[in-house]
């Protein structure tokens, strides 16, 4: 299975299992971890949930062969359903990260609660070097968190950054030995799942509920512009570039 899930000790783990294929997510993975996070926010016996990947790759984003075949189409598409799962999480949600988050895979531990990295991660959100635009709710919860310059800096320029820069910006908890890092993110799920379940659900709900609502805006706002991009010129250059192993000619375009 190229998502492996599991459950244990009141935790619900979801795990990236396609090494092979550094972790690249298709839209059969996205339905997985969606189906996942679903079952298990409606599991009584389930009071945390973590998501890891592999100890040299968290997850080289999408798939792009199969990105192209299944692009996203509004809320019925797997993807969609795998964030709005996410981000609507009732339980406490945990992220280890370690070797390369790109893309979604960054994007996405903005709607987690706690991040945990090893010292070996990698993080980018390159959209504009794709030809697209940021993504569900990246460009009003990554400025939120880190500062608007700062923001634009990794929004703009799609560069990585490494585990320390993401711990100064608050996108990460903490930085760990790669050894250390899953041990440590299953102990912090243990702690979040001895304490009562009320008051953590509760608490996140008051964290979160005041900015719901704008969330899923931008979320849809920006899926507009991701949607109508992903057909246009520039991300079709992107996309042929990347397959031909070559650097994109974005001059040609205005």
């Amino acid at each position: 299975m190229d998502i492996s899930t599991s459950k244990s000790d009141h935790i619900f783990t979801i795990e990236f299992n396609r090494p092979e294929k550094k972790n690249a997510i298709t839209a059969a993975m996205y339905q997985a971890m969606a189906d996942g996070l679903k079952e298990a926010d409606a599991d009584s016996e389930v009071r945390a949930i973590l998501i890891c990947g592999k100890p040299e790759i968290f997850t080289a984003g999408n798939d792009l062969e199969d990105f192209m075949k299944n692009a996203p189409k509004g809320s019925e598409s797997p993807v969609y359903q795998f964030m709005h799962a996410l981000s609507h999480a009732v339980k406490p949600v945990v992220a280890a990260v370690s070797g390369a988050a790109v893309g979604i895979g960054t994007t996405m531990l903005l709607h987690c609660d706690l991040v945990y990295a090893a010292d070996n991660a990698k993080f980018s959100m390159p959209f504009t070097q794709l030809g697209l635009c940021p993504e569900f709710s990246s460009s009003i919860l990554l400025p939120q968190l880190a500062g608007y310059q700062r923001a634009a800096e990794k929004l703009m320029l799609g560069e990585p950054f490494l585990a320390e820069e993401a711990r100064d910006m608050g996108l990460v908890n903490k930085v760990l030995p790669l050894a250390d890092l899953l041990p440590y993110a299953q102990a912090q799920a243990a702690k979040l799942a001895a304490l009562p379940a009320s008051s953590m659900r509760a608490t996140k709900r008051l964290m979160k509920d005041n900015q719901t609502a704008t969330i899923d805006a931008k979320m849809a706002e920006e899926a507009k512009y991701f949607g109508a991009m992903l057909s246009a010129p520039e991300a079709r250059e992107a996309f042929a570039a990347f397959f031909q192993k070559r650097k994109p000619d974005f001059k040609q375009f205005s």
